[in-house]
């Protein structure tokens, strides 16, 4: 307990309570608050003899708080906190001065500023390059109640923007405010990836507020991205709630999918596409559709509901183009649809290939291209758009005049604009000037945090062939 009764002895003894707390203390920020030099530690041991504090400080004991106390804090250097300030989560090894204590990896710590500002509170990993993944701006306690609050907010965005749809994602990470967490939902089961240390050790937490909050049949747990290995952590898959039984039934947009949750890619589907799904149906009416990069046939089988005349779906995995032809005959579809197990960049080149003065006969008039990430990282961009370049430049030619291209890119390291540029350098290379009809994103479950560039990564056009 401090009591401050005389100027420089005042000044001596709140240094030292500040040091102690390593800056936080309630009634010591309330008198920080009105103090002529805030919390500048060096303004106040400076100024020391030339004011008298007894004019403006609320003379009593200060308490203190035992929870924040005994938390590590983590100083950063000058100049690191305003991105912090402004909302993105992470926190660099490089951005660290100091911490006032070791903290054990996967422990809640509190960060400041170089100043001992407070900024907010997070989890730690020293094997990560994030060394602190904030949570809170806000002294939080990460126990389920917190986890509880945060999926409901999360669930009231979805049920704003995605209505009563069945297949979702109900956190994502960032987006949520949930560095590190992602849980997907199909029906009335739910599939979790944990990519951080800090949440990966609260699995057991989450799963219980999970429950509470959704009620679902089962969770299941798919923990096999690469990202884990940089958090120094193994892969994992399995049930962690519940029981599943072969693949689930999932209503995506207007049609129902197998999805293995247990064994297939990822978590099951690609969500973030589910509302690009139906807006480029509404493209194929009477068309001939080349869907590349179908997967299990999100955006094929979305424009034969919609009055394609017919879609040819193509995709590396044989397992996944089964699964496609397995969603077309569920769905009624199956007349409307042939599949092709190929590797599309090869199938392309060998639909263009001609001898010389001969050209490609175009024979599509909606050609879809959704392939996964050329990219993981900023020195691989140069290839990848060598990669998007070529797809495009194939797809061009054998498009018919009047017919339409849509396109994605679900690399963060290649924005919207860049990945333009590479489509309309391949129009350039194929004599073919676009017009641009549409623009896509990622669907509103996978929202977009301008502050946090990571959140945004999905981008998309359609374009129509004028000449």
């Amino acid at each position: 307990m401090a009591c401050i009764r005389e100027t420089r002895n005042g000044v001596n003894a709140l240094a030292r309570v500040f040091h102690a707390t390593d800056g936080y203390n309630p009634a010591l920020q309330r008198i920080l608050s009105c103090a002529p030099f805030g919390n500048d530690e060096s303004q106040w041991l400076a100024k020391a003899p030339s004011f008298s504090i007894l004019a403006w400080l609320p003379l009593g004991p200060i308490e203190r708080s035992p929870s924040m106390e005994s938390l590590p804090t983590v100083i950063l250097k000058p100049g690191e906190a305003d991105r912090i300030v402004a909302g993105h989560p992470w926190i660099y090894r490089g951005s660290i001065l100091r911490s006032s204590r070791p903290p054990s990896d996967g422990e809640p710590v509190q960060v400041k500023d170089h100043r001992h500002r407070f900024l907010g509170s997070g989890l730690y990993n020293s094997k990560s390059k994030i060394v602190v993944r904030v949570l809170s701006p806000e002294r939080v306690e990460v126990d389920e109640a917190f986890f509880r609050s945060r999926f409901q907010e999360a669930l009231a965005v979805r049920t704003r923007r995605m209505g009563k749809a069945a297949s979702m994602r109900l956190v994502n990470a960032e987006s949520d405010f949930l560095s590190g967490l992602i849980v997907d939902r199909y029906e009335d089961v739910l599939v979790v990836q944990t990519s951080s240390l800090g949440m990966d050790q609260r699995k057991g937490t989450i799963v219980n507020a999970l429950q509470a909050v959704f009620l679902p049949r089962t969770i299941v747990e798919r923990n096999e991205s690469a990202s884990r290995k940089f958090e120094g952590l193994p892969e994992a898959n399995g049930i962690l709630a519940g029981s599943l039984e072969g693949p689930v039934a999932a209503q995506v947009g207007d049609l129902r999918f197998e999805v293995d949750l247990l064994g297939g890619h990822k978590t099951g589907l690609y969500l973030d596409q589910q509302v690009n799904y139906q807006r480029v149906a509404e493209m194929s009416a009477g068309a001939q559709v080349l869907d590349c990069f179908c997967f299990v046939g999100g955006f094929g089988l979305h424009a034969a509901r919609a009055g394609a005349a017919h879609v040819h779906m193509i995709d590396q995995g044989a397992e996944v183009v089964a699964a496609a032809g397995r969603n077309a005959v569920a769905n009624g579809l199956a007349d409307k649809c042939s599949f092709e197990a190929a590797n599309v960049f090869d199938w392309l080149k060998a639909q263009t290939a001609s001898r010389p003065h001969e050209k490609a006969v175009p024979r599509w008039d909606l050609i879809i291209l959704d392939p996964p990430s050329f990219t993981r990282n900023r020195s691989a961009v140069p290839d990848a758009l060598r990669g998007y370049k070529e797809i495009h430049l194939r797809a061009l030619k054998l498009l018919k005049q009047g017919g339409t291209l849509v396109t994605f890119c679900c690399s963060h390291h290649v924005n919207a604009p860049l990945f333009q540029d590479t489509v309309l350098a391949a129009a350039y290379d194929a004599r073919r000037i676009l017009r641009r009809v549409a623009t896509y994103s990622q669907a509103p479950d996978h929202p977009v945090i301008p502050m946090i560039p990571e959140t945004e990564y999905l981008k998309g056009f359609a374009y129509e062939v004028v000449r």
